[in-house]
């Protein structure tokens, strides 16, 4: 399994533009909440406590991050649980506005996401290797605390190997 470092600066060399990273900013949470969603209303267990395969689908993700890094997968499990906070009036929802509601994120999500690739000029990194829509989550977090000033040992390693960030 590759390391944070390694899957972050992998995932960086298609993310160099600053204009490609903002979209993703916008894009990937609305791709996000548009997949919790979709499966939050597919139960997989309704006894003793109803558990949906958008709850599944979390825990296994959350479990990725922690074993990546325990402080970024424990930042990450409550951004996807208050994603799922979130998600939940859209769930209860007529199954047309859940369907409109759902889709129309994931729609919008992703004409942002080609829109940096288009500022980018390079394909998205999911292309090359499908563990980039796992990472994409991660990566936005990422590079959101590293503006924050935290993980300056990754951000070196970043532009270190994948180059530093464009205009």
């Amino acid at each position: 399994m590759k390391t944070l470092k390694q899957q972050l600066t992998n995932y960086a060399l298609y993310h160099r533009s600053k204009r490609n990273i903002y979209t993703h900013f916008i894009g990937i949470p609305l791709i996000v909440f548009a997949i919790i969603c979709l499966l939050q209303r597919v139960t997989l267990i309704s006894e003793p406590a109803v558990i949906s395969l958008a709850t599944m689908v979390i825990a296994l993700t959350c479990l990725y991050y922690l074993m990546l890094s325990l402080s970024m997968g424990l930042i990450m499990a409550v951004c996807l649980s208050l994603l799922s906070i979130a998600a939940e009036p859209v769930v209860s929802l007529s199954t047309e506005l859940w369907l409109a509601v759902s889709i129309g994120s994931f729609v919008v999500g992703w004409v942002f996401q080609f829109i940096g690739h288009y500022f980018e000029g390079k394909k998205p990194a999911f292309v090359d290797d499908l563990i980039g829509l796992v990472i994409g989550p991660l990566f936005v977090l990422a590079e959101f605390l590293i503006m924050l000033g935290f993980y300056k040992d990754i951000a070196d390693h970043i532009e270190q190997n994948a180059g530093p960030n464009k205009a």
